[in-house]
């Protein structure tokens, strides 16, 4: 669950059926650094601990080589696991800000034959806004890539993207790979995965389908699910020469097995598994079913371990579909299913050591240690077993280690009954909001998407406290500290129950509004609070006028004169003076009164996007700055009467503040913008003068435009808000 992504659209045709694709060996994705740019600063970038928080789509441990696994997110790239360094090493923070959309990873292959190859299916989405997928490979397990560029789009974070894999390497040949893909049908690539074609298949993709949900081998056989069935045409076809493709004699039909999910081959007894639900998930699932297959002789099995539609402990119906599925390479006949979305009863994996004639639920006698990552408590008293578990695995060497993803974070156990996140290293947060608070315990505070507040006591730890409670929130949607209160911050986000909170200690605990507008519940925005802390201003979309509330949101009254979707920020110096730009006009208002009206300042400047940026430097009143994106960076000194472009810089999209260099007399700013033409993490300690990069092409990260910000207390600091890598935070090398 990330809702802070770009907006899913209806998907359009693909552009392409066939996937000739052009080699591009990277080791640092697109070649920007050979580009001019600010003079640059050596950085030290590390992750701010908090442990998962995004959907794990696939876990893969590699068959030949004992504690090595590799790991997929829908928008936070893959990791690699090595039980030697007990954590994830993220794998592709090289692509840069062109290459957001290859965050997310459709699929990877390993080649059993040799240990080294990694191979990875990258693109997030297949809307006609994005970019094309592409292929990396590398030969030393993700530590350089080269990459092939296709000509197809690919759906990482889009449904299905918990099917899987849609990458194999050939059992009869290293050279030769399968691609499946959602709207351009099966690909195969003859030479370790340079160039790429299509390649004859039975089935027809459409437009907004399913396509190839999965590629498996079974002996030298391979295996291809289809997602678009109707329940009746087939949805499993084989080919045993790798040309001729064939719907498998004797499948399964029904909406229980509408969809093949994911499929595991037992060697020993020759039996492929299959998982199947009546929707691709991780949502949307009703129905599902277990059922294997004897290649030998071409018998079906079901082998289901509780069948949907019973009733649930609550007494709803206990609706759910299938999702993963492993078996264990020691034992045969031993073998783990997944169910999906099953959110009455909890969803839970299911082990069987006699070919799924009986089962056992793994979840009744599950004892879960989540010490070091306490936000997957979720407010309660202890985690549950988790959601949307499609990832799923069993270690080959270690048939007692059993590992599976959820929309949050990474379960593993050694023997079958305690589990705990194996997450360290993974950090796949989509960050909203942050704030440097200038006293206090806590260095940094966040607003997440899909889990809410984070009081950061410790930047190596993931939070104490968890996720901010009283109220529990999913995406943060507002975050904002009294500039001269700093023990007061408010917050605001999508929540069952209130949908704004205030805290009196800094961020440690909280207490909802007493009361908020009728439309918070439909359109929780961006709030702020006056530098004394004394009145707030919350904004709720472009359809709805701002509020204010002069009594810590006992009661609220309607602004009429406050531009409607801006974005309200208040004067860190005069708790009489708020400011609003107006994206669709490109007007900058004021209000002198505590927010109570407001009136236009400069008018006339850059509109037409709802992501431009307002923020006013600390200590001072009435010095605004205006981040434009590629309409580059604006100035006011005057409260915003007028704006001065700032000509050290060409692009501007988010901008924020730190304690000032030593002799300096103005805050340090961090920006993620270009002076020329790359797109980077910059600073300045001259009011904008002149920049320095500070991150290289080894850290990127993608899209990082949504927040930045200094440390107030350490010069040099900064924290940097990514979509999908969590929160980063640099000092000087």
């Amino acid at each position: 669950m990330h809702a802070s992504r770009p907006s899913r659209r209806a998907v359009l045709a693909g552009t392409a059926a066939a996937a000739a694709a052009t080699t591009l060996p990277s080791l640092a994705g697109r070649a920007a650094a050979a580009e001019p740019t600010a003079a640059a600063q050596a950085y030290r970038w590390r992750n701010v601990v908090i442990g998962g928080t995004g959907f794990i789509t696939g876990v893969l441990f590699h068959p030949s080589v004992r504690g090595l696994a590799y790991a997929r997110t829908d928008i936070g790239g893959p990791y690699r696991w090595e039980d030697r360094l007990g954590r994830w090493t993220p794998l592709t923070d090289h692509l840069g800000w062109d290459d957001w959309n290859l965050l997310g990873v459709e699929a990877m292959a390993v080649d059993p034959a040799h240990p080294n190859r990694l191979y990875l299916a990258l693109g997030t989405y297949t809307q006609s806004w994005a970019g094309n997928g592409a292929v990396l490979r590398s030969e030393d397990r993700g530590a350089t890539w080269k990459r092939t560029d296709l000509t197809v789009k690919l759906g990482a974070n889009e449904d299905g993207r918990g099917c899987g894999e849609r990458l194999l390497v050939d059992p009869c040949d290293s050279d030769t790979l399968w691609l499946g893909t959602r709207h351009d049908g099966l690909l195969k690539s003859t030479d370790r995965g340079a160039t790429w074609k299509a390649v004859s298949f039975p089935a027809t993709p459409s437009a907004t389908g399913q396509g190839v949900t999965l590629l498996v081998a079974a002996g030298r056989a391979l295996y291809a699910g289809w997602g678009d069935s109707d329940g009746t045409t087939p949805n499993l076809y084989r080919t045993t020469d790798g040309t001729n493709w064939k719907a498998v004699p004797g499948q399964p039909t029904g909406t229980a097995a509408k969809v093949p999910i994911r499929a595991a081959y037992d060697r020993y007894t020759r039996e492929l598994y299959v998982t199947y639900a009546d929707a691709p998930g991780p949502n949307g699932q009703s129905n599902g079913s277990v059922h294997k297959l004897c290649t030998a002789n071409g018998k079906w099995t079901e082998v289901t371990p509780a069948k949907p539609g019973g009733t649930a402990p609550d007494g709803s119906a206990d609706t759910f579909g299938y999702g993963g599925v492993a078996v264990d390479a020691r034992r045969p006949g031993t073998v783990v299913v997944s169910t999906n979305n099953r959110w009455a009863a909890i969803d839970t994996v299911f082990r069987s050591t006699n070919g799924g004639r009986t089962w056992t639920s793994l979840k009744d006698t599950a004892v879960f240690d989540v010490s070091e990552t306490p936000y997957l408590k979720w407010g309660e008293d202890k985690p549950k077993f988790g959601w949307w578990i499609q990832a799923l695995a069993l270690d080959p060497f270690d048939s007692r280690h059993v590992v599976y993803g959820t929309g949050a974070t990474l379960y593993g156990t050694r023997d079958l009954t305690n589990w705990a996140p194996q997450i360290r290293g993974l950090e796949e947060t989509a960050v909203r909001h942050l704030i440097s608070p200038p006293v206090g315990e806590a260095h940094l505070i966040s607003g997440l998407g899909d889990i809410g507040v984070m009081y950061h006591e410790r930047l190596t730890a993931s939070p104490s406290r968890g996720m901010a409670t009283n109220p529990v929130f999913g995406s943060a949607m507002g975050l904002a500290q009294a500039a001269a209160k700093p023990s007061y911050v408010v917050r605001a986000g999508w929540s069952n129950d209130a949908n704004g909170a205030y805290s009196n200690d800094g961020g440690k605990t909280w207490a909802p509004f007493e009361a908020q507008p009728a439309v918070a519940k439909d359109a929780p925005g961006p709030i702020a609070a006056s530098a004394d802390g004394s009145v707030l201003l919350w904004s709720f979309g472009t359809a709805n006028p701002g509020y204010r509330s002069a009594d810590n949101g006992a009661t609220w009254s309607e602004v009429a004169s406050f531009p409607k979707g801006a974005t309200p920020v208040a004067d860190p110096a005069d708790p009489t003076r708020f400011y609003a730009y107006d994206t669709d006009t490109g007007t900058l208002y004021t209000s002198t009164d505590t927010g109570a009206t407001f009136t236009e300042g400069a008018t006339g400047l850059p509109s037409g996007d709802s992501q431009f940026e307002l923020v006013a430097a600390p200590g001072r009143s009435g010095d605004l700055w205006l981040s434009l994106k590629e309409n580059g960076l604006y100035r006011s000194t005057d409260g915003g009467a007028s704006f001065t472009k700032v000509t050290s810089c060409s692009a501007s999209h988010t901008l924020g503040f730190g304690k000032a260099a030593d002799g300096a007399g103005y805050p340090a700013i961090y920006m993620v913008g270009s002076t020329e033409t790359v797109i980077a993490v910059h600073r300045s300690d001259d009011e904008a003068k002149t920049w320095v990069r500070i991150n290289d092409d080894q850290h990127q990260w993608g899209w990082t435009g949504e927040t930045i910000t200094g440390d107030p207390r350490v010069y040099g600091r900064v924290y940097l808000g990514t979509n999908g890598r969590g929160i980063q935070y640099g000092e000087p090398a």
